[in-house]
């Protein structure tokens, strides 16, 4: 599975540096001098990084063989990406990236299938995304709503109040 670590934004200066919007939280392992990095349209990529610098928060990175504006402002839009294979499992096993969630069903404590997490939402605490069906709800991704992941079954369970699951439950 490809994850998207940046997206390239306007070129910076008449050089070929590009701004990235990072999406990573480890952007100075990601984008380092000498790296190559797979793209999506994969047709653009890979990209072989030249140079890496911050300006004023924004991540600047010229890459080998993009020389000018003109050439920087076609790679705009492009994501930049790297195979999940390839990232380390976290230490803490009561950590998990959200593409190790997205997929799983979801099951109550009786192991009854009552969804699948389609997303993971980082707004202030995590929630979990449960497709039911034709809608969606919200659980947040805690230890004590969420009990159990077992990533080798593909599930994880959901142990909440009366209504947690409930698409048609008002908040």
């Amino acid at each position: 599975m490809q994850l998207v670590v940046g997206r390239i934004g306007r070129p910076h200066g008449l050089r070929g540096d590009v701004s990235v919007e990072v999406r990573t939280d480890e952007p100075d392992k990601r984008f380092v001098a000498g790296a190559a990095i797979a793209t999506e349209p994969a047709s653009t990529g890979p990209l072989l990084i030249e140079s890496v610098r911050w300006h004023s928060g924004t991540l600047l990175i010229r890459f080998e063989g993009v020389n000018d504006r003109d050439h920087a402002e076609e790679l705009r839009g492009t994501m930049l990406v790297i195979d999940s294979a390839d990232i380390p499992l976290p230490e803490d096993p009561d950590e998990f990236y959200d593409h190790q969630l997205i997929g799983l069903s979801v099951v109550t404590p009786d192991g009854e299938r009552v969804g699948e997490v389609s997303d993971v939402l980082h707004h202030g605490q995590d929630l979990l995304v449960v497709r039911r069906g034709k809608a969606d709800v919200y659980v947040p991704f805690v230890k004590a709503l969420v009990p159990v992941i077992d990533l080798d079954k593909g599930i994880l369970v959901v142990d909440g109040p009366a209504g947690l699951l409930d698409p048609d439950a008002i908040a």
